[in-house]
């Protein structure tokens, strides 16, 4: 594998949420990192659920306007299109690891994106499915 990154949408949130305190600053410094290294990988799911969760979610929205041009910019990072191929192997890693389907399609795009890692924080941190790990950028790092 190679050292492509998939981002999930809540990661990609934190990071353009005013009232994220912490979470904001080490979201923003992750993703500094892949913008950097040009190794982040995002989909189709995740700007979408980007888009509604920064307009509509957090305590202090994201003028519709603005979120478009995030959308625009995270749109040049490697963007995994999500197909009917991609919803039917989902469906299998969900039943495969008793996962929710959103997160078994998070998986498969980081899959078809050729990614060694997810940063999530919604999935187990620790935890490889289907040759992926993932990491949870905001856990405290062990002892």
């Amino acid at each position: 594998m190679s050292d492509r990154v998939f981002v999930d949408t809540n990661v990609l949130v934190y990071a353009h949420d005013l009232d994220a305190g912490e979470k904001r600053t080490v979201a923003g410094r992750r993703l500094g990192e892949l913008w950097d290294a040009r190794s982040g990988v995002l989909s189709t799911q995740v700007l979408q659920e980007f888009y509604v969760t920064v307009t509509r979610k957090i305590a202090t929205p994201v003028e519709p306007a603005h979120a478009r041009e995030l959308v625009r910019t995270y749109a040049v990072w490697d963007l995994e299109l999500l197909g009917p191929d991609a919803i039917v192997r989902a469906s299998e890693i969900g039943e495969r690891h008793g996962i929710s389907f959103w997160d078994a399609l998070v998986v498969a795009a980081a899959i078809r994106g050729r990614a060694r890692k997810i940063l999530s924080e919604d999935l187990n941190p620790g935890q490889t499915i289907e040759g992926v790990l993932v990491e949870n950028p905001f856990a405290p790092a062990p002892a």
